[in-house]
């Protein structure tokens, strides 16, 4: 870390608010904060650029158009080079079934309803029933069977989006129906980073309550942060950063006590939990079976093995989910109706995520949920095993990891180094693998272990190597002015968006 960043995470954080407005304005400081930035951007470059000089970059239309097949033969070279990673499971999460006859049996679909909108459900009907379908299986995997209360929903692009729409939703009830014109959501510090994004979209208030010990939600935090103004609690199952499942039946009665909604992230866990339990894991009830869950977002480009840009939003009974629809009457353009955020959407995304249920199954994702769920513990238990790291909590199948002796993030540079891609966590420092069915390949589990063991090591012999994301997580965890880290994020995605 640098001589400022040194300085700076020293800082009390009843200070830092102060501090932080004093870098932008002070000369000599903002200077200062603009070489590290400009120091850490140059050795992030190269990761961000790798094909800088090796393919042609076009910063306008070329001239004259290139022939297709020149195009398809430059795209297949860059796929074979992308896909070694995450096809010999080198990848936390990204890649959730990744077999090539799954994959070519996808393409084929989208190809089939390459042209389909379901903006247009005139013309392509068959989206219609699409989606319709894949919520209704959703639902009834997530307890609509076991309630009589309607379960219904959408589908979304993504995680994100199906959680954005479920925020907004509960604020245009609390408008409508109570006249609430400031809004609140009440989350654990470790609730998915959308439901920041959707407070700042939609201009709610996000009151982020610490987890308890075992990094889940703390119910009685969470009870004292409800106010008047609150209109949804958070759960995960599980949680992005440490893999482990909110207490939701207590955060269901609370809710229920408060006259709050309760919406269940299963953004990860709506494919796999389900089963769980049946397989014989110690899981409490996590969806539609309790009376107080009002809402659960489940990710079917994740584990559900469908193509990326596919989720559902789910709802308890009709009347809510009437608060997620867009509609326009008086638009000279015609009736307008959309019932997410976006207009046009992909039809395909929804065949292709319609064919992978219907060919998975309840038999397929059974069996699935269980490689990767043994996968998962023998994992956990190895990682146990190694002297200098620490499982975080009581995960299932994303399984984090700290250290009490040595620099987590340089053990992250160093299995990066060895090819594997992980994911860095703050609060506390670590790192986590979500485990796919690419992990549970033949030697792939074993491989992790002996590059883990190795970088453990390494890291040990060489603790202050320089390079790699290292100093760049480093002064995340560190600082308490989380602006000036944000700035540095904003950099890198500018450089993601140049032309090189």
């Amino acid at each position: 870390m640098t001589e400022l960043a040194i300085l700076l995470s020293q800082l009390p954080p009843s200070v830092a608010h102060l501090a932080e407005n004093a870098l932008r304005r002070i000369p000599l400081l903002r200077r200062q904060l603009d070489r590290q930035y400009d120091a850490l951007m140059a050795e992030l470059d190269a990761s961000l650029h790798p094909y800088r000089g090796r393919l042609t970059a076009y910063s306008r239309l070329p001239a004259q158009g290139r022939p297709r097949e020149e195009i398809l033969a430059e795209m297949t070279t860059v796929q074979e080079t992308e896909q070694r990673r995450w096809s010999e499971g080198y990848v936390s999460g990204a890649v959730y079934h990744g077999d090539p006859a799954h994959i070519d049996f996808l393409n084929q679909v989208y190809a089939l309803n390459s042209q389909s909108n379901p903006l247009h459900f005139d013309l392509w009907p068959s989206t219609v029933k699409y989606e319709a379908e894949i919520v209704s299986m959703t639902a009834h995997l997530l307890g609509a069977s076991h309630t009589s209360d309607p379960v219904v929903g959408a589908v979304t692009s993504g995680g994100t989006e199906s959680i954005l729409l479920a925020m907004r939703t509960y604020r245009d009830r609390a408008r409508a129906e109570r006249g609430l014109q400031r809004t609140r959501i009440v989350a654990p510090t470790t609730a998915h980073a959308a439901f920041h994004k959707a407070a700042q979209s939609f201009d709610m208030e996000l009151v982020r309550v610490p987890v308890g010990p075992d990094l889940r939600a703390d119910v009685e935090a969470m009870a004292a942060a409800i106010n008047r103004n609150t209109v949804a609690i958070v759960g995960s199952a599980p949680s992005f950063p440490h893999g482990v499942v909110d207490p939701i039946p207590e955060l269901a009665a609370l809710a229920q006590a408060r006259g709050v909604g309760l919406h269940v992230d299963a953004c990860l866990g709506g494919f796999v939990l389900p089963f769980a339990r049946e397989l014989g894991y110690s899981l409490p009830d996590f969806d539609f079976r309790l009376p107080g869950v009002t809402s659960m977002s489940a990710d079917t480009h994740k584990y559900g093995y469908a193509a990326k840009g596919s989720s559902v939003v789910l709802y308890r009974g009709e009347a809510l989910r009437r608060y997620q629809y867009y509609a326009v009457a008086d638009w000279p353009g015609g009736l307008y109706f959309s019932p997410t955020l976006a207009g046009s959407r992909p039809g395909a995304l929804s065949a292709t995520c319609w064919a992978a249920m219907v060919n998975m199954g309840e038999a397929g994702y059974r069996e699935a949920a269980a490689k990767i769920l043994a996968t998962g513990q023998l994992l956990r238990r190895w990682i146990e095993q190694i002297p200098e790291l620490e499982v975080l909590g009581e995960p299932l199948f994303v399984v984090a990891f700290t250290s009490r002796t040595l620099d987590i993030y340089r053990v992250l540079d160093a299995m990066n180094a060895r090819g594997w891609s992980l994911n860095g966590l703050h609060r506390p420092p670590a790192i986590h693998i979500a485990v796919t069915l690419r992990h549970t390949e033949p030697g792939v589990a074993q491989r992790f272990l002996d590059d883990l063991r190795a970088a453990v090591e390494h890291v040990k012999m060489h603790p202050t190597d320089k390079g790699g994301m290292a100093p760049v997580y480093g002064m995340a965890a560190s600082l308490p002015m989380h602006g000036v880290v944000e700035e540095l994020l904003r950099r890198v995605v500018d450089a993601l968006y140049k032309v090189e």
